[in-house]
């Protein structure tokens, strides 16, 4: 507990102090997201954000966390690395959706093969199939969802704070710390990021929490006769992102638009705002639906007697 809270207190303020510069850097080095006919915000902003979220992250858990297997702890940073440094350089030049699609699986491969992986069917190629598919899916998710002040940051803290606790109570504290540093992050970068945003976080930013979230949630495990609970817990904890992008996925599908080169104001916030509420209330909105399907989860866990540590 004391390793988490020093991970906590390490990691949000490392965030807090390094937003601003990012905010300072990205003015001077042209990463500014400018307004446009399918996007909401009405003024130029920076979006250097994630920087600061992934400084915070990897100085917090590397220095202050427990890496009890550290070659796994490495393949999860490296993966979150290639990812976010791919998302810097989305945010400057845009690269090829296919191209980011193909870095997001080398690093979800990385994870498989130190270990990090599917293993509901105990079949190598269908492991690492769904491992791959995982990986790249949520990677977009959490990216997709961040299309309105506050949502993708806040989000993803409640996500990670439900990891973290399950974490805690199964005894899993590499995951587990590293789950206290991203809710940790997330928290210091919203003090910046909240409506009326003065930085985004960008796709480095999105990426990266993305890619770190779907990390954990395969890297999650609980003993052998509820193996059910292995795969059900990371798809409810992170059931609105997943949602959402099915949802978009869908909308655009059938209005025969390609769901990975088109914006669009189509996203489920984007609906509550044109259902009468305002940006805020629809990312409170959301907040809500997140904390309650991990609330849900949590406590149909604890009625599962037999859920305790390997």
């Amino acid at each position: 507990m004391t390793n988490y809270l020093l991970v906590f207190a390490g990691a949000l303020v490392l965030a807090m102090g390094a937003t601003p510069a990012a905010r300072r850097l990205a003015a001077r080095a042209g990463f500014i997201d400018y307004p446009a006919a399918r996007r909401i915000h009405k003024r130029p902003v920076p979006r250097l954000g994630g920087a600061a979220i992934y400084l915070a992250v990897v100085v917090a858990a590397l220095i202050l966390g427990e890496q009890s297997n550290f070659d796994q702890f490495g393949a999860i940073l490296i993966g979150a690395t290639g990812v976010s440094f791919m998302g810097l350089v989305d945010d400057h030049w845009s690269l090829p959706p296919l191209v980011k699609m193909l870095i997001q699986a080398l690093a979800a491969l990385l994870l498989y093969i130190n270990g990090i992986r599917v293993s509901t069917f105990h079949q190598p190629a269908l492991d690492l199939i769904i491992t791959v598919l995982w990986v790249v899916f949520i990677t977009n998710a959490v990216n997709f969802l961040d299309n309105m002040d506050g949502l993708a940051g806040g989000v993803s803290a409640i996500v990670a704070a439900f990891f973290a606790l399950m974490c805690s109570f199964s005894g899993q504290y590499l995951v587990g710390a590293l789950s206290v540093a991203v809710m940790a992050a997330c928290l210091g970068f919203l003090f910046y990021n909240l409506n009326p945003a003065s930085i985004f976080m960008g796709d480095s930013g999105s990426q990266f929490l993305g890619f770190t979230l779907a990390a954990i949630g395969v890297k999650l495990r609980f003993p052998d006769n509820v193996t059910f609970v292995t795969w059900m817990v990371p798809v409810l904890v992170m059931g609105l992102p997943i949602f959402d992008t099915t949802l978009v996925i869908i909308s655009r599908l059938r209005r025969r638009l390609n769901p990975a080169t088109t914006p669009g104001t189509d996203h489920t916030s984007h609906r509550l705002v044109a259902a009468g509420l305002t940006q805020r209330e629809a990312v409170l909105t959301l907040y809500v639906v997140s904390f309650v399907l991990g609330l849900l989860l949590n406590l149909a866990l604890k009625k599962l007697t037999f859920w305790r540590a390997k």
